[in-house]
């Protein structure tokens, strides 16, 4: 089944249903929003895009993007979700890798898109007014989709070299969608998912459960995240749910703590994407009361491992219940997951080892990577790279994360892309990047360097350096210059000692 048949089905049962919100603006009911999607596949089959084709979506946060993703799914094409704060050489490979036939984007990246590659007679800018008259053209019939239908390529930040494309089937964003409801949150007609966090992530992938329920779907006017413009929508369209980093948690409480708001209007915040510290949380449920609920996923299970539900962490009479809320939850229902050794042997009880998942949210491979999907896949267990515990309850806890990823403010940011371009410099003769906590973005980049031919090299030309090749949200926060870097006998760096070393004042 086409996971537009969501929106078909509320615009058949609920046609007179506010869906989509600008604010506290309605902009159209369930009947006007299917319309417009079914216009605009209309619009992307009269473009030549055809069933199985993809479709790149380059935007922040807007009406439209709704639009374009649900239009996408209408004509039976794949999304291709792109973060708009890469960088254009970083948008080039994910165009060019997943062979987008079209580029849907928001004015101000249009030009990223076409030095991107995009085609500049292909690309869809969301907004235009080209786009709204698309928007009322003849619509398309939903296209017939199997469950086994490609429908989302999400690419991952690279661990070792490029980005990887994650397929997501049909089926797989199903029961996503129905793991909504057994192990996050109930949805009703009068709530209000709001999208503060990119649409192109996990936040996105929210709007399918209220999408089925004939909820409210509300953007935010600035496009993203602002604490303050948050407390007024809920105390203006209330019922508000939304997907949020810790760091995001961390903005909002503080913002609610001064101005005395408290909880009023809101309804669920699910947090994920890095730890939330349990005094953070503790201080959270204090000012806003019981309405969190927390997941741990990843792209290749997207939003579905564990979750701590709200009623565990209600539950504050439980013996265990400082241990239960540092840890990220039980396996949701679609999936089994367990702790294995080296070998792929199930852990014991309280032993460390790497998370192992598999169920029906668990993506179909990597696009044109049957190597890498044949590695991460094996044994029919998808190998998360995280290192964990389950306790005799089945309360999975994280202790590390094998793939030394960074979450800086909800993003993942690997060290190794980050090292390649800080080796570029010809003053840099090592580089060893890690992740240091910060009580605002929850890590911040810091990076170890070796001075190479005429090094050691002023911070702002390594900034230069960083931005022309990654996105700034990758460029380190802080560079050390070091006459060594700790190693083993083997020669592997020991970022252990680098993570230690980064907590000391310069």
């Amino acid at each position: 089944m086409n996971i537009a048949h969501l929106l078909a089905r509320s615009a058949r049962t609920y046609p007179d249903r506010p869906a989509l919100l600008l604010g506290a603006r309605v902009l159209h009911s369930y009947a006007a929003l299917a319309a417009r999607v079914a216009a605009l596949a209309g619009h992307l089959r009269a473009l030549g895009v055809q069933p199985g084709d993809r479709v790149a979506l380059y935007a922040a946060n807007c009406p439209e993007y709704l639009e374009a993703l649900h239009a996408c799914h209408w004509a039976g094409a794949v999304v291709v979700p792109v973060n708009y704060k890469l960088h254009p050489r970083e948008l080039a490979h994910v165009l060019a890798d997943s062979g987008a036939r079209v580029v849907c984007a928001s004015a101000p990246l249009r030009q990223g898109a076409l030095d991107a590659g995009a085609s500049a007679a292909l690309l869809q800018e969301l907004g235009s007014a080209a786009w709204h008259v698309a928007a009322a053209g003849a619509p398309l019939a939903p296209h017939d989709a199997a469950p086994q239908d490609l429908a989302w390529l999400f690419y991952t930040s690279g661990t070792t070299g490029r980005p990887k494309g994650v397929m997501l089937t049909q089926a797989n964003l199903l029961a996503m969608t129905m793991a909504y409801f057994t192990d996050v949150d109930e949805v009703h007609a009068h709530d209000a998912m709001v999208y503060a966090a990119p649409m192109s992530h996990g936040a996105g992938l929210y709007n399918y459960a209220h999408m089925l329920r004939g909820a409210r779907h509300v953007v935010p006017e600035s496009g993203g995240f602002d604490p303050a413009e948050l407390a007024q929508l809920a105390a203006s369209v209330g019922q508000l749910s939304l997907f949020a980093a810790p760091t995001m948690v961390h903005r909002l409480v503080d913002h609610l703590q001064r101005s005395g708001q408290g909880g009023a209007g809101f309804k669920t915040i699910v947090y994920g994407g890095g730890p939330m510290y349990v005094d953070d949380l503790r201080r959270a449920i204090d000012t806003m009361g019981q309405k969190f609920v927390q997941i741990y996923g990843q792209g290749e299970s997207p939003m579905t491992i564990t979750a701590l539900a709200r009623q565990h962490l209600m539950d504050t009479a439980h013996p265990r219940w400082a241990e239960r809320i540092a840890s990220v939850g039980v396996p949701h229902a679609c999936v089994e997951v367990r702790v294995a050794d080296a070998h792929d042997r199930a852990a014991a009880v309280g032993e460390l080892g790497e998370v192992l998942v598999r169920g029906d949210t668990v993506m179909a491979g990597y696009w044109n990577n049957p190597d890498a999907t044949a590695q991460t896949l094996r044994g029919g267990w998808l190998h998360t790279g995280d290192i964990g515990s389950l306790d005799a309850d089945g309360f999975l806890t994280l202790r590390d994360r094998s793939k030394d990823v960074i979450i800086s403010g909800g993003s993942n940011i690997y060290p190794r892309e980050v090292e390649e371009v800080l080796l570029l410099h010809p003053g840099v003769r090592e580089a060893a990047v890690v992740g240091q906590r910060d009580a605002d973005w929850g890590e911040v980049v810091v990076a170890f360097l070796v001075a190479g031919e005429g090094g050691p090299v002023q911070d702002a030309e390594l900034d230069a350096l960083c931005l022309d090749h990654i996105a700034r949200f990758k460029r380190p926060k802080v560079y050390r210059w070091v006459a060594s870097l700790p190693k083993n006998a083997y020669g592997k760096v020991l970022k252990t000692e680098l993570r230690a070393g980064a907590t000391q004042p310069r």
